[in-house]
């Protein structure tokens, strides 16, 4: 039995499949670990939701920022961006499943040691703190109040975790944080603007993951979001996002020993600085 962590595959599809059959997966035994952002940007991405959702317990997927897009367009509260690529998941027949299932998955996933979540953790949380907070996302996203939800979801403010914050900016911070944040301060504040590599962070900021004393260093953080940092295999942090969609490739780790397998985008290659765009 093997379990592999896959980066951000953003509506690739058949990079999925070579991947996956690079893997020699077998889902009588094995299992895949996503790091979010399923869809938008490449150009299959509803092939994408149906196949993921179509291997039931044998996968395990986080909500990424693009994947809460989805579900807000689908639920009226946003808009479409000029960059999208979702219009045939909105119009597919199936839509309402598959957006059901999306609004059923975690915001964060523990397991053996490790945490699969999109962007990263605070560092003023632990893990099992990280993991209650994931949890009140969670209930209103799969419950009545999901749609009042979606229109308070999106901002960048409050910028600070604090154990008081209640309401909509409560669960604004936490999924900000989980699934948007690459740069914040020692103290937690949050830095979502800026998206290129670890030198170019802005002043009085660091990637979330180098933040002395951060409160989640003993368990194995894998998550994704960060194109522009790419795969990078540190002792407690796992970045898989290498950017397929952008021309680069798509990347699954094999978790027990950490081998990797990747394959290369299909897409035309652009410039990374075309990963850097608002909102990728």
């Amino acid at each position: 039995m093997a379990t592999f962590a896959i980066g951000d595959v953003q509506g690739c599809y058949d990079e999925l499949r070579e991947l996956v059959d690079e893997l020699a997966f077998d889902p009588a035994r094995d299992r895949l670990w996503f790091v979010g952002d399923l869809v938008n940007r490449g150009p299959a991405s509803l092939e994408v939701l149906r196949y993921v959702r179509g291997l039931g317990d044998r996968a395990i997927t986080v909500l990424g920022n693009h994947d809460l897009h989805l579900i807000s367009l689908a639920s009226g509260v946003a808009t479409p961006r000029d960059d999208d690529t979702l219009a045939k998941v909105l119009a597919a027949p199936d839509r309402d499943e598959l957006i059901a299932w999306l609004r059923s998955l975690p915001l964060m996933h523990v397991e053996a040691g490790r945490v699969l979540v999109h962007a990263g953790l605070l560092p003023q949380w632990s893990v099992a703190t990280a993991a209650m907070l994931a949890r009140e996302v969670e209930a209103v996203l799969r419950g009545p109040k999901y749609l009042k939800f979606m229109e308070n979801m999106y901002g960048g403010k409050p910028t600070r975790w604090k154990d008081s914050l209640e309401g909509w900016d409560r669960l604004r911070v936490i999924v900000n944080a989980m699934t948007r944040m690459r740069f914040c301060a020692a103290d937690g504040e949050l830095e979502l603007k800026s998206k290129g590599e670890t030198a170019g962070a802005p002043p009085g900021y660091m990637p979330w993951f180098e933040v002395p004393g951060r409160k989640s260093t003993g368990t194995t953080v894998i998550f994704g979001h960060w194109s522009a940092l790419g795969l990078r295999l540190m002792p407690n942090v796992l970045a898989l996002d290498s950017g397929c969609v952008w021309g680069g490739r798509l990347t699954a780790v094999r978790l027990d020993d950490r081998q990797v397998t990747q394959v290369e985008g299909r897409m035309t290659p652009v410039s990374f600085s075309r990963a850097l765009i608002p909102g990728s």
